[in-house]
């Protein structure tokens, strides 16, 4: 996985940056995410924007940080320490460069409910509906067919 660092430190270096980094995907790297078709960089605000209102520095105390509300072992799995310690603590390219190599090992299924909620996943199937209940309130069992 040394590509991925060596995007990641290219990102970190062009920071300073206000346009979203372009950087050359090293060889080793793009093979490795061959599988996964790039996502447009609108798809990973959408995301942040149901994640943390949009704010790529978040740092709510919930155990999440960033845009996109990444757990710290999974950011250090995915190499994210390469270029910050936190996720709320690199840019919004490091941290979109990081979700890449996660959405490569997890998929969608990272962000569990704002994947469902913006489309990115297929919704749950209603557990209710599926036990052939016909109606149901909320704290109370399913009213039999």
């Amino acid at each position: 996985m040394r590509g991925l660092a060596a995007l990641l430190l290219a990102l970190s270096a062009s920071a300073s940056v206000s346009a979203p980094a372009v950087a050359a995907v090293p060889a080793s790297v793009s093979r490795s995410v061959a599988a996964v078709p790039a996502v447009d960089d609108t798809v990973w605000d959408e995301l942040a924007e149901c994640e943390s209102d949009g704010d790529w520095q978040a740092d709510t105390g919930n155990g999440y940080f960033g845009g996109l509300q990444i757990w710290p072992p999974t950011w250090e799995e995915a190499e994210g320490l390469a270029v910050a310690d936190r996720p709320d603590h690199a840019s919004r390219g490091e941290q979109i460069a990081v979700a890449e190599e996660i959405l490569r090992q997890q998929g969608w299924e990272a962000w569990p409910s704002c994947a469902r909620e913006i489309g990115l996943l297929e919704p749950d199937p209603d557990p209710w509906y599926e036990s052939g209940a016909r109606t149901r309130t909320p704290g109370r069992p399913p009213v039999a067919p």
